[in-house]
């Protein structure tokens, strides 16, 4: 702890928080150029961070209906903001994401995998 020599007071560093938590409840989200050349099939190889998403199944109850705006991916999960932030795995959820004005469902279990890697993985048509 530091002491700010001016007002005496004591200034500690602020609590740790967690990612993405500075941005909840903004508005402003980056949604990208040419989002809405996306479909079902496409979205597999797209870039999901900025896309606006909601739970719609999960094997776990408390998971349905989070919305919000993904602002990480990692292999195994989605981290959603929306009135708060949520790391949601992958493999337990069914997505609806919103690609203009498009909804498209995916399960989560197609997204499995680092972004960079699902680009080289081949699915049956």
């Amino acid at each position: 702890m530091r002491r700010n020599s001016k007002e005496r007071k004591d200034r500690a560093s602020r609590g740790s928080q967690r990612k993405g938590q500075a941005i909840v409840g903004r508005v402003w989200i980056f949604r990208g150029l040419n989002r809405n050349r996306v479909n079902k099939k496409k979205l597999i190889w797209h870039e999901l961070i900025g896309l606006k998403v909601k739970i719609k199944k999960s094997s776990h109850p408390e998971l349905v209906g989070i919305e919000g705006y993904v602002i990480d991916e990692t292999r195994n999960t989605l981290t959603i903001v929306g009135e708060k932030v949520w790391i949601i795995p992958k493999n337990v959820a069914e997505f609806e994401f919103e690609v203009g004005d498009k909804k498209i469902v995916i399960d989560g279990k197609d997204l499995i995998g680092r972004p960079e890697m699902r680009l080289k993985k081949r699915w049956k048509k």
